[in-house]
């Protein structure tokens, strides 16, 4: 097998191809840490302090639905061990506050009104939680995986489970929890064989940082280490701080020719981009006039989903149960947005292809080899353009390496936009182009490109904004983790120098 044959050959499971369709969903923060104001709760806060006052999961989705957004995950248990559902494990959860006489359950809430608003639902579960006495024991696994079961069997399908690695118990004085991530992945594929397990799982990566940057090239063919769950249970969470992941998590490139030819084993490995639309995870006031406009979002969506990587938007909460009028205001702008921009799909008349494999239709692909790939579509009339939507499919592996479009007008060709990797999605954006025609020239790929989309769009003479020092923020982002890297690991020196 050739090294080409040997990447091409990596293809997604039926999971991982349903999350990267649905490409824009929603991460849902709610808790204890609500009302106290803190991001990490200690397990010491009584059950009393949740009590939200007008608690409304419809309004939740409403939102959601109204960005576009396809699906929802909640934060059933963050660290501090609150159980945000009706749940036999222990005595820390919703039941034992004054929220609806401690008979609420939020989850089940939820469940419902995703159903009706068409919503798919998923559960975020920590592994860490600071309340359990069994944490630190080689009984808490039972535990956790007594938690998954109840929210896996109790409400219904769920499209994912997102896992991480956060293991503060020094912060406690008890002793490291090592996570059976094995045994959850495997209670997971029983209970639910058609939810993707995120994050710290094996069907959905991490982008490699918290604030929506992405890479000029994203891959979905990695080499298989990025999913090593030893090292991520070593090197995750331990303080407040950055979302610490296995090194490499952050690198820029992941999947080229030269990367991945130095590994022997390669796994198909999507990435999701975690961004709150404030700046923190869970709801604060004074946060309020911090909120990102719906401009902000639709740049954040530009670049994830139009760009080979999921989009998971936080939306916290606050005290009453609701999702800010603010954060829902961005919410339905972008909704209006993404709409307007694309409401007008250009009228195709005409596709200049070569010649077609016909055995994969409705999936184009050339029924020849070539150096490179020439697609040209000719427009009903001419048209003012500025994006294009691209995607390959991914049944048949991530192959378009380098790219550029043409616009075409009586005859002339302007190169209007120069891109590397398409995946799943890719939406190139361009400044709006008057023309007769669009050519999608493929100029260097693994193999015969397997096409499941061209289609173009008019402009409606609104772009975002560009996002501004891209890559200073890259640069600072990797020194952020690298240098949190090293404080955690003298950290750990020291308190096992003081522990002696």
């Amino acid at each position: 097998m050739s090294e080409i044959d040997r990447y091409i050959s990596v293809v997604p499971t039926e999971n991982q191809i349903m999350i990267e369709k649905l490409g824009f969903y929603c991460f849902v923060h709610f808790g204890l840490n609500t009302f106290t104001g803190k991001e990490w709760g200690d397990g010491k806060t009584p059950p009393s302090v949740f009590a939200p006052t007008e608690l409304n999961t419809d309004q939740w989705c409403e939102v959601v639905a109204s960005a576009g957004a396809k699906a929802v995950i909640l934060t059933a248990k963050h660290h501090d061990g609150f159980c945000l559902w009706q749940t036999d494990t222990t005595e820390y959860c919703v039941k034992n506050s004054p929220w609806m006489d401690g008979k609420g359950d939020v989850v089940a809430m939820l469940a419902d009104s995703c159903r009706k608003y068409g919503l798919k639902m998923g559960v975020y579960l920590s592994p860490w939680d600071r309340n359990s006495p069994a944490y630190g024991t080689d009984g808490y696994d039972d535990l956790y995986c007594a938690q998954l079961t109840e929210l896996l069997t109790r409400y219904g399908d769920m499209f994912t489970v997102w896992l991480d690695g956060a293991c503060g118990s020094h912060l406690d004085g008890k002793p490291a929890q090592k996570y059976d991530f094995e045994r959850y992945y495997a209670l997971i594929r029983r209970l639910q064989p058609n939810c993707a397990i995120s994050n710290c799982g094996p069907d959905v990566r991490w982008v490699g940082n918290e604030a929506g940057v992405t890479r000029k090239s994203e891959w979905n063919v990695v080499p298989a280490g990025l999913a090593d769950t030893a090292r991520v249970a070593l090197e995750s969470q331990k303080e407040e701080g950055p979302f610490v992941k296995p090194p490499g998590a952050e690198d820029e490139d992941l999947g080229s020719r030269e990367v991945l030819s130095r590994y022997d084993k390669l796994i198909w490995y999507p990435a999701e981009a975690d961004v709150s639309i404030r700046p923190g995870w869970f709801y604060h006031s004074y946060e309020d006039r911090k909120v990102k406009s719906a401009d902000r979002l639709l740049s954040l969506w530009y670049s994830t989903v139009g760009g080979n990587c999921m989009l998971l938007l936080n939306l916290p909460p606050d005290k009453r149960g609701l999702i800010h009028e603010k954060d829902a205001r961005s919410m339905k702008e972008l909704g209006e947005r993404l709409d307007s921009a694309f409401a007008r799909k250009i009228d195709i008349v005409k596709r200049n292809y070569p010649e077609a494999d016909t055995t994969v239709a409705p999936t184009y692909t050339p029924a020849a080899k070539a150096d490179v790939y020439r697609l040209e579509v000719v427009f009903g009339a001419r048209a003012a353009i500025d994006k294009a939507v691209i995607a390959e499919d991914i049944r048949y592996s991530q192959r378009i390496e380098k790219f550029s479009l043409y616009a075409v007008a009586d005859g002339k060709e302007t190169k209007v936009y120069s891109g590397t990797t398409v995946g799943h999605k890719a939406v190139p954006l361009f400044d709006p182009t008057e023309c007769d025609g669009l050519v999608f020239e493929i100029e260097q790929c693994r193999d015969k490109p397997y096409i499941e989309e061209f289609s173009v769009y008019a402009s409606d003479g609104r772009q975002p904004e560009k996002p501004k020092f891209t890559e200073i923020k890259k640069f600072f982002l990797r020194l952020h983790y690298k240098a949190f890297l090293l404080w955690e690991k003298l950290g750990r020196k020291f308190s096992v120098k003081k522990a002696k």
